[in-house]
């Protein structure tokens, strides 16, 4: 019996091959398909485009892009972040992540605080004003972002915000080690 991911893989190779419904000569994909190679293309790009304004505000506040990535998670993720949260998130070990946020707490991004009930709990937040800065650097990609959703209506954006959740599920799942 296939699993639902082979089956995703065998469609994936069919349709770089050319083989699959709308494909013009198999050399890949027609102007109206809108199959794997076009969605690669596509992220790619769009991760290259977001990828290039995070590295200048990597560099213009003098951080690691990896230390954007970790002030990202804190900002997106829904309850407190610990140290450990976000060495499982970035994959790094300890000291990489201590390093990390003693940069980000030095350029003042983020602040550290202890758990009143258990002092070794260790929670990281926005430092206070920290957020205007990022705001600030970001506000071209976010006039950018509502520029492209005004060019859709709300079914449209509504499917893509879909796709968009399901894409992030199944790129989680691609942290979590292999046995």
């Amino acid at each position: 019996m296939v699993g639902r991911q082979d089956e995703r893989e065998a469609r994936d190779v069919r349709e770089e091959r050319g083989d699959a419904a709308g494909t013009t000569d198999g050399g890949g994909p027609d102007a109206g398909d809108v199959g794997l190679h076009r969605f690669a293309v596509a992220l790619r790009r769009t991760f290259g485009e977001v990828n290039r304004v995070a590295h200048v505000f990597a560099a213009d506040q003098r951080l690691h892009p990896t230390d954007v990535q970790a002030l990202s998670f804190v900002l997106d993720h829904d309850g407190p972040v610990t140290p450990g949260l976000l060495r499982t998130h970035l994959g790094l070990t300890s000291g990489a992540v201590t390093a990390c946020l003693d940069r980000l707490e030095k350029a003042g991004h983020i602040r550290r605080t202890r758990e009143s009930s258990d002092r070794r709990v260790v929670r990281v937040e926005y430092a206070d004003g920290a957020r205007a800065v990022a705001r600030d650097h970001f506000r071209p990609l976010a006039e950018a972002t509502e520029k492209a959703r005004a060019r859709f209506d709300d079914g449209e954006l509504g499917t893509v915000l879909r796709f968009l959740e399901a894409l992030n599920a199944e790129l989680a799942e691609l942290r979590v080690p292999r046995r």
